[in-house]
């Protein structure tokens, strides 16, 4: 059988996606008979039939199905094999990445100080790429809330963070000095579309520990979705301590007893021991501490 070509392999990876030989090709840039030709060519060299064409658009064939997942695993192998294979060679390139409200400001500096001649970067993560980042190589260490994903990653625990209920100014708990899981027994909370359970459950307080579930609020795609549904008074949100952060001028922030903080953590791969992943580990320790760096 004829080596595999990569490139086939990931226009076929988009028609699955996709489901449509036509808005597969949009996405990928080609023509649709390119794209056509292509996926020909792969099916002479798999030697089998991929996929079929229908009056709805395309279907995957057995072995299509069969195909699809390795076809995938393929090309992550790839993608990681380049981006180590480009770590290895540009040993002085660094990226920082960060979730949203943490600053790693003070660390960031401390190690280009001690390497000036590293390129360092940082770049802010969303909620559920911690762990692909790491994996991908688009970044060499984390710092973020647990949970996510920690298989094949280290882990260290930088400082914890109370969590809060954010809730409107006209609620009936609004201005309270604390609350526990008692007051907010009754009130829907959101899930986060496509979110790992764990961070769900973490998030909802799911479940309470009478064993009873968090009563359902709205389904939300973005983190940043969740402060309209909690100012439109369809749930409340737990959340990690936001006082001393910019809060919209229409909710306000109560602090919630009695429930595990948050855990705000330094990720990096597992076995990573390279000169700049060890002295930023070091600076994260002394300048990343949970207090306010102004």
């Amino acid at each position: 059988m004829a080596d595999l070509d990569l490139r086939l392999v990931r226009y076929f990876t988009a028609v699955a996606e996709h489901r449509h030989f036509g808005r597969a090709a949009e996405a990928l840039h080609i023509t649709q008979p390119s794209l056509s030709r292509q996926i020909r060519r792969l099916e002479q060299q798999v030697g089998a039939r991929l996929l079929d064409r229908t009056p709805r658009g395309t279907r995957l064939t057995e072995a299509g199905e069969v195909f699809r997942p390795q076809a995938e695993a393929l090309l992550r192998t790839a993608a990681q094999a380049a981006a180590q294979a480009r770590a290895a060679a540009e040993p002085s390139r660094f990226t920082v990445g960060f979730a949203a409200g943490i600053i790693v400001t003070p660390a960031v500096r401390e190690l280009r100080r001690r390497h000036p001649d590293a390129e360092v970067r940082s770049t802010h993560l969303d909620w559920g790429d911690v762990h692909a980042a790491l994996l991908d190589h688009r970044a060499d260490a984390v710092v973020a809330r647990l949970p996510f994903p920690t298989d094949q990653l280290e882990v260290t625990v930088l400082y914890d963070e109370p969590r809060t209920v954010i809730v409107p100014l006209d609620h009936r708990l609004a201005g309270k000095e604390s609350v526990t899981l008692d007051d907010i027994a009754d009130e829907p909370l959101p899930r986060l579309l496509g979110a790992d359970p764990a961070v769900n459950a973490f998030w909802r307080l799911d479940p309470r520990p009478d064993g009873s579930r968090a009563p359902d609020g709205p389904v939300i795609e973005a983190l940043e979705d969740k402060f309209e549904v909690v100012a439109e008074g369809q749930a409340l949100v737990v959340a990690a301590d936001v006082r001393g952060r910019a809060l919209r001028p229409d909710l306000t922030a109560v602090p919630l007893h009695g429930v595990e903080p948050c855990h705000v953590v330094l990720a990096t791969r597992a076995g990573d021991r390279s000169r700049l992943v060890t002295d930023f580990r070091k600076c994260a320790r002394s300048h990343l501490t949970g207090t306010d760096p102004r």
